[in-house]
């Protein structure tokens, strides 16, 4: 298993203002992403997209949440995983991109935070 990207949502302002920073300090580069109906960049290194950024309208007013997102990891065995999420009663909701033939699956861990978990080649 291997860190596939991090997620920021965030009012599109901000987005603009965190695209810049990682593509003029970290060298990273807009490219190719989805269409997800919404507005957003990809920033990549090289072929990999590292940075997720999307666009959101707010944040709590307390700003609890802050923009971080989520984080995704790219693995190998889906039907395990699924068996796992199972056997320990963990919701999960899955999609498949066609374009990337990659199926997904998003979950909570017990600190609440967001996990995408990515596999490329594997459809249920």
């Amino acid at each position: 298993m291997k860190l596939d990207h991090i997620n920021i949502k965030a009012p599109r302002e901000l987005l603009e203002r965190e695209k810049d920073f990682f593509c003029e300090l970290l060298g990273l580069r807009v490219g190719p992403r989805p269409d997800f109906g919404s507005f957003g960049y990809w920033l990549y290194a090289g072929d990999e997209a590292l940075v997720h950024l999307s666009e959101r309208a707010a944040v709590a007013k307390d700003h609890s949440q802050g923009y971080f997102d989520h984080v995704a990891l790219r693995a190998h065995g889906l039907a395990e995983l699924l068996e796992k999420l199972a056997s320990r009663d963990v919701e999960y909701k899955m999609a498949y991109l066609e374009e990337r033939k990659m199926t997904q699956v998003f979950f909570r861990a017990p600190s609440n935070t967001r996990i995408e978990i990515n596999f490329v080649g594997e459809k249920v």
